[in-house]
């Protein structure tokens, strides 16, 4: 079987940037709407793990290939990797409700500066010092981000503020997704990525769709009601989900997690837009410079990569 050509991490993570975007603007209108934070979460497993599930045996069956059991270090990379992505995806879209769009999914992209220690921590990979002072950089942006519009103080009281602490926690738990994600599907015996993501993917969002079912079955019943009969466009985050988590998961078998959500950066990009043009939303100047600052930082990962 042929290798995938060298740079095709970057398109797989510039393309699952924007599935992303996709998804989280549909799921800011729900959650808004009809669901609650965990319900517009859940929305996006139960209709992508039974499409992935499918999809994936018919590549295997069409392609003749097969895959061994995986080990318990799959399942547990696996297990740790889906349950943070719920608890992130919580945390994103229950910060939707009290800032913009935009700054929403800046405040997340945290995640591309953690994912290098917990990169690091999981899985020995690390980056260069230049890297380290991109991420420094970063930093920087992430400050300017973190105050809301009414605040015009710099001190780390005025800084610090629930709509943060939601964004750099979901930053945290998407890292620990990314790098467990990376890790497990390091640990499926095929050649092909296709076959290393998809499995992955279609046992990760199985447990979650599953997991998150139960909880909302004693917890939230009438959430089981209402993300049904929100179908029409709670399909649509299953599919923009599956198609983002694929090829997040693709772009995982090919380079460092850190690498990948570094370029997946672009994000922010496709977040201002929808955030001005969908939701009619204006960011302050210092948020704006915060988005550069940060992209900035990016780009230096970026190039470094």
């Amino acid at each position: 079987m042929s290798l995938p050509h060298p740079d095709l991490w970057v398109f797989l993570s510039c393309a699952a940037a924007g599935f992303q975007t996709l998804r989280f603007m549909l799921q800011k209108v729900l959650s808004t709407a009809t669901l609650t934070p965990t319900g517009a979460t859940f929305a996006r497993f139960v209709y992508s793990a039974p499409v992935i599930c499918c999809a994936i045996s018919l590549y295997l069956l069409s392609t003749d290939q097969r895959a061994d059991q995986p080990g318990t270090v799959f399942w547990a990379y696996s297990v740790a990797g889906g349950a943070a992505q719920v608890l992130a995806t919580i945390c994103v879209v229950t910060l939707f409700k009290s800032r913009s769009f935009a700054v929403g999914v800046t405040l997340m992209k945290t995640e591309v500066i953690l994912s290098v220690v917990v990169g690091l921590i999981l899985l020995g990979e690390g980056v260069g010092t230049l890297a380290l002072g991109a991420i420094a950089v970063g930093l920087v942006g992430v400050l300017l981000l973190s105050t809301p519009p009414e605040v015009t103080g710099w001190g780390w009281r005025e800084m610090w503020n629930r709509s943060v602490g939601l964004g750099l926690a979901s930053g945290i738990l998407f890292a620990v997704s990314a790098v467990s994600y990376r890790g497990a599907s390091l640990e499926i015996a095929a050649e092909d990525p296709i076959v290393r993501a998809g499995l992955t993917l279609a046992a990760v969002t199985t447990m979650q769709m599953i997991g998150m079912a139960l909880w909302l079955r004693f917890r939230d019943r009438a959430q089981l009601r209402a993300v049904w009969q929100a179908r029409r466009t709670a399909l649509w985050i299953g599919i923009m989900s599956l198609a983002g988590s694929f090829c997040w998961f693709f772009a995982f078998t090919l380079q460092t997690a850190a690498y990948v959500k570094a370029v997946g950066q672009v994000e922010l990009v496709f977040s201002l837009l929808v955030s001005v043009l969908f939701f009619g939303e204006r960011s302050s100047w210092r948020e704006l410079m915060g988005m550069v600052v940060l992209c900035f930082s990016i780009a230096i990962l970026v190039i470094l990569a």
